[in-house]
């Protein structure tokens, strides 16, 4: 399904983030995975997925497993220019997976968010901790 194209923001060590690009595939589709902890983020990318995913740049920060706390991102008075910085520096502090497809941009959590991006469906899908969603 080449006229549907699929960009998942992927960490694959995160298991959310596994069951995103499997169901994706099982979907039929043939995504695009970029490994962002390898390739980084740059600002500009960062404020385009937040824009059209809705969510503002403090939520799309992880703070469980990244350096949040102690570069003192979660205070309220952390801006978002800050914030920006820090995910440009430390990838980590990107919350994942977000997936971006011609139907929009989500952060995938949980995993079968993915389902309202696509416009094929698997009728159901068994995730890694054997959890079955159906459509």
């Amino acid at each position: 399904m080449t006229a549907f194209p699929v960009t998942i923001y992927h960490n694959p060590k995160c298991g959310t983030s596994r069951n995103v690009v499997a169901m994706v595939e099982a979907a039929g589709y043939a995504p695009t995975v970029v490994e962002y902890l390898k390739a980084g983020w740059t600002r500009e990318l960062l404020l385009d997925l937040s824009r059209r995913s809705g969510l503002s740049v403090r939520e799309l920060m992880r703070e469980k497993g990244a350096p949040a706390e102690e570069l003192g991102l979660l205070k309220p008075e952390a801006t978002d220019d800050a914030i920006l910085a820090a995910m440009v520096e430390h990838p980590i502090l990107v919350n994942r997976p977000i997936v971006m497809t011609p139907k929009g941009v989500a952060l995938a959590r949980p995993s079968e968010k993915v389902f309202a991006l696509l416009d094929n469906v698997p009728e159901s899908f068994t995730k890694e901790d054997g959890e079955v969603v159906r459509r």
